[in-house]
């Protein structure tokens, strides 16, 4: 008996209302419910409903239905930026939410339809539906907020992005998900034996135990969390009191005497430009006591300006510059932002004419004992390619941040879990200092060590741990991914053409 057979008295009215539902259960895969057990049984149940779509429309409707609940509920942070000025942006925030998680769940209504419209049998969502997220990451700047392998870092699942990276996971999540459909459908032997142990074994797999933790070397790391809101970040009257905050947390001794290896600042961690910072850069080398420091601060050459971060050595000289080369569209920056800006219209982080210009790329600072590392500001730790494209093998991975601006609850949770990401995808531990939280110190199994809590002023000394071996995803990055989804939808097309040359009618003799 098929699945369609077995429940053709379910009404198709209240598929998409079901499919709203399975959205928002998936989405309790995300931080801050970490349910990856829940998000997985709503993929196996929208396999289910999609087995039950007779034309593309319906099944293109579904996706798009469960994609929006989806995004809806996993982004609903994205309010929180426009709120830092609500007079200005304020009335962006539902259009926002709205329009954002629509447009991601056309991504997902487009697989659906695809998998419809030209392929009778459900295997073919699994390599479609990961093609679209394969091109959510890359188009328009890519924006693969909240994919459903992200709800498995704390998994044992989840140390498969080491081997196939994101992409990879998601057609393994999706395979999987599709497989546990077929013994539904034949009911009612499957549920004596044969759902109970695939169940099982997905359980295993989502919610299994990690790894012991990795050896430490004897470098002790300095993260530094000022917590400083962002709608009192920029404000004369505070901006000293900030400053002076996180000199005082630099030049804190060492819990049994001595200064840290290194010492890192969050992003914009001062409200001077490079050119204009000299006097401060004497006060943080004061305060570093000999200890190199990492910041994030803006940066102007000529009429460009930069997001960047600056190395600066026991002199307090800038030693080496970083510019974010993957910046926020409409945040950082804003397409005809001269033009769109006489109207009032800026993007919410910019500070004049087109805002912020892109950096050249990725690079890797040599920080001399303690080794190499690979610079990440903010919004790239989104982008796994971002952290492949670097030109050599780092020991460890400096993320800073200012998350402040992703409120104090469900965003910085989340941004959190693909810094954590990146590091299973590469074998190397995350060194993250936030603005407002979640500073933490990673190992190369996305385990936290240590950390500091939202809303918190700190620091945190934590030991750095050594890296792991190169992974196989650091050196394939998402070719194999794409390579077995487009043999997928290849092999789909070959059925099709086959079925349609079967079906004409032949000339007789």
């Amino acid at each position: 008996m098929t699945a369609r057979r077995s429940f053709r008295h379910v009404p198709r009215a209240l598929s998409l209302p079901a499919a709203a539902i399975l959205g928002l259960a998936a989405a309790t895969g995300q931080e801050p419910y970490a349910l990856p057990v829940v998000m997985f049984a709503a993929l196996v149940g929208i396999f289910m409903l999609f087995r039950l779509q007779r034309t593309a429309l319906s099944a293109g409707l579904l996706g798009l239905v469960f994609g929006w609940a989806y995004f809806a509920l996993s982004l609903v942070w994205i309010l929180q930026p426009f709120q830092i000025d609500p007079e200005a942006h304020g009335w962006m925030a539902p259009f926002a939410l709205v329009l954002l998680s629509l447009g991601l769940a056309l991504f997902w209504g487009l697989a659906f339809w695809l998998a419809r419209r030209f392929a009778s049998g459900s295997w073919v969502l699994v390599p479609a539906w990961t093609g679209v997220e394969l091109l959510r990451a890359y188009v328009f700047t890519g924006f693969p907020w909240a994919s459903p392998p992200q709800a498995l870092v704390d998994t044992l699942a989840g140390q498969g992005l080491a081997w196939v990276g994101p992409h990879g996971l998601m057609l393994v999540l999706c395979g999987t998900a599709w497989a546990l459909t077929r013994p539904i459908a034949r009911l009612p032997e499957a549920l004596v034996v044969r759902l109970p142990l695939a169940l099982g074994a997905a359980v295993v797999l989502i919610a299994g135990p990690l790894a012991d933790p990795d050896r430490l070397t004897d470098h002790v790391v300095r993260l530094v969390q000022p917590n400083a809101p962002q709608n009192e970040k920029w404000r004369s009257d505070r901006v000293v009191a900030f400053f002076e905050r996180q000199l005082g947390f630099t030049e804190a001794q060492v819990e049994g005497g001595g200064r840290p290896d290194l010492v890192v600042w969050p992003e914009t961690a001062i409200p001077w430009t490079l050119e204009d910072a000299g006097p401060a850069f004497d006060h943080i080398a004061l305060a570093a006591a000999g200890s190199p420091v990492v910041l994030g601060l803006n940066r102007r050459d000529g009429y460009l300006l930069y997001n960047s971060l600056v190395v600066l050595d026991e002199t307090g000289s800038p030693a080496q510059t970083y510019d974010k080369h993957h910046i926020v569209p409409f945040g950082e920056y804003l397409p005809f932002g001269n033009i769109l800006g006489r109207f009032g219209i800026r993007g919410m982080a910019q500070r004049d004419g087109n805002g912020f210009s892109s950096g050249p790329g990725a690079q890797v600072l040599d920080l001399g004992a303690i080794g190499k590392a690979l610079p990440l500001i903010c919004y790239e730790a989104v982008f796994p390619q971002d952290v492949n494209a670097a030109p050599e093998r780092p020991d460890f991975i400096v993320q800073i941040t200012n998350d402040a601006w992703f409120g104090t609850d469900v965003g910085p949770q989340q941004h959190l879990a693909q810094a954590r990401m990146r590091a299973i995808e590469q074998g190397l531990p995350v060194l993250r200092s936030a603005n407002t939280g979640i500073s933490a110190m990673i190992d190369p199994h996305g385990r936290v060590l240590d950390s500091l809590p939202l809303g918190q002023a700190g620091y945190v000394d934590a030991l750095l741990p050594h890296p792991l071996a190169r992974t196989l995803y650091s050196r394939t990055g998402d070719w194999p991914a794409a390579l077995l989804i487009l043999i997928g939808l290849a092999v789909a097309a070959a059925r099709v053409v086959s079925i349609r040359v079967s079906a004409e009618p032949r000339d007789s003799d």
